[in-house]
């Protein structure tokens, strides 16, 4: 059982990614004596794990991340019982079979994800609810936007990582999902995949106007 404290630590090398501990002390409003402390008991528990990144001028600078044990930390959604039970479904019932369940699943997902959208007249506005739908499914999503005004719809975890990587299926569903749910002429786009080695999945998302002249 790991402390409040610690437990922030944990989420905020989960959400942010790697960080100093001068950082952490920072945005966690404690000492840096209590952060490196932390810092080494995570480490001894092989939740953390460092890497030195020597600068231009002075000492290298040392940044923590999450290991592998660190990020199962989190919740996975009992990911992997769904991927013995999509390989099961899809031994019995064949391909075809598996990829009914998954339409019936994308197209009940769309239709909840529609109506709690609805009632948000602007792109930002529906993200921000999408975001909030996705955290509260276990996906610790976000919103932010660049200079340009693409949206950026960022989830640092992925509650069913284990079964997407045994069902690909479940990863271009997500997708096919956002694009259907935010409407035509929206320009989805993933461009960062934790199945493709990234800490996050992020997805740019540019309305009509932005789509165009991109």
């Amino acid at each position: 059982m790991q402390d409040r404290t610690t437990n922030r630590m944990l989420y905020s090398l989960k959400v942010t990614g790697p960080q100093t501990a001068a950082a952490l002390a920072a945005k966690l409003a404690v000492t840096p004596v209590a952060v490196r402390q932390m810092l080494g008991r995570l480490h001894d528990a092989g939740l953390v794990a460092f890497e030195d990144s020597r600068e231009s001028v002075g000492r290298p600078k040392r940044f923590w991340h999450l290991t592998d044990a660190g990020n199962k930390e989190f919740p996975d959604n009992h990911a992997a019982l769904t991927a013995d039970l999509l390989g099961s479904i899809a031994s019995v019932f064949g391909a075809d079979g598996l990829d009914r369940l998954i339409s019936h699943r994308e197209q009940a997902t769309l239709a909840a994800y529609r109506a709690a959208l609805a009632p948000f007249p602007s792109m930002p506005e529906k993200l921000e609810e999408l975001a909030r739908i996705r955290s509260a499914e276990g996906y610790m999503a976000e919103v932010s936007a660049d200079e340009a005004g693409t949206l950026l719809l960022v989830e640092n975890h992925c509650p069913i990582c284990v079964a997407a990587a045994s069902c690909q299926q479940l990863c271009r569903s997500e997708l096919e999902i956002f694009r259907a749910v935010l409407g035509p002429g929206v320009e989805v786009e993933r461009v960062e995949h934790i199945l493709k080695g990234a800490r996050r999945c992020a997805y740019a998302i540019r309305p009509p106007e932005l789509a165009r002249v991109a």
